[in-house]
């Protein structure tokens, strides 16, 4: 029997590799899409923010239907908007209020990982970068559609049910009521998918919830104090008005159509997400 001894210059062995053993471990889109599923779901804030979105939207519309149906067996003053609501407009009153909520969470589910030093660890298991973004933004798009359309759905019957006696009574067959549901669900899902671009393209959540703030709620206050025909011209293309315009009953010159309305805000959101990607392949995390 012989032996083999290793001399100095002998070159050191080494194990066979993953992939000259045939275990070759590839990234794919699904097994992104499951890690950002879990730790999505990991985060205690995501409990809590998802809550807040879905009581905010059910609490504020029932309390706005409260409020009108107060006034109307009162016989109180009301404002000519007011008076001529309908069952629909205060249900999905609080949509302004759930897309802070989900917004913000948006945010938190990109920043986050910055503000922590997480995302080194996830580029580092995706190295393409970019499917960490668009996992992102379809895992939690996904998640606040379906809060919202959940939550948007459950109030009008609670809020119909309130209102059943006074003029502003609907029911669900009539017509663009539960196109007016799905729309608003449909708007704050992108909503939340706007949050997640804004973190990933600030990479800050302070910096990421002012500008989403600044532009769903300051932006539009601004413009309403410009001329009235400056006012025609751009306001209904903010991201807001153009949402807006997704789940309104009616539609007058002032507001986009439905379908135009989606159109806007996700050219919006497009605008967003190449910025977030941009910067994600182009600089150092």
């Amino acid at each position: 029997m012989s032996t083999t001894t290793l001399t100095e210059n002998s070159p050191t062995p080494t194990p066979p590799s993953p992939i000259r053993s045939g275990r070759s471990y590839k990234v794919s889109i699904r097994g992104v899409l499951r890690s950002e599923w879990a730790k999505l779901w990991s985060l205690r804030s995501t409990w809590i923010t998802l809550g807040l979105g879905f009581v905010f939207l059910v609490a504020f519309g029932v309390i706005a239907s409260l409020h009108y149906h107060s006034q109307y067996t009162s016989g109180s003053q009301m404002d000519a908007d007011e008076a001529h609501a309908t069952v629909l407009s205060f249900s999905l009153f609080g949509t302004k209020f759930a897309q802070l909520a989900l917004g913000v969470l948006g945010v938190l589910v990109t920043a986050g990982e910055y503000s922590t030093g997480m995302i080194r660890s996830t580029i580092a298991a995706v190295p393409r970068r970019l499917p960490v973004l668009w996992s992102k933004a379809a895992t939690f798009g996904v998640v606040a559609l379906i809060v919202a359309t959940v939550g948007a759905i459950i109030t009008f019957p609670i809020a119909s049910s309130l209102l059943s006696d006074t003029p502003a009574a609907l029911s669900l067959s009539d017509a663009g009521v539960v196109r007016s549901l799905l729309g608003a669900g449909l708007y704050l899902g992108v909503v939340g998918v706007i949050g997640v671009a804004l973190g990933s393209l600030l990479r800050s959540v302070a910096g990421g919830i002012a500008v989403l703030v600044a532009t769903l709620m300051l932006v539009p206050g601004l413009v309403s104090l410009l001329p009235t025909s400056w006012q025609e011209n751009f306001q209904k293309y903010l991201p807001s008005s153009a949402g807006e315009s997704m789940f309104a009953l009616t539609h007058d010159a002032t507001h986009l159509s439905p379908s135009g309305g989606l159109l806007v805000l996700l050219a919006w959101t497009a605008l967003a997400l190449a910025g977030a990607a941009y910067r994600l392949v182009r600089t150092d995390v």
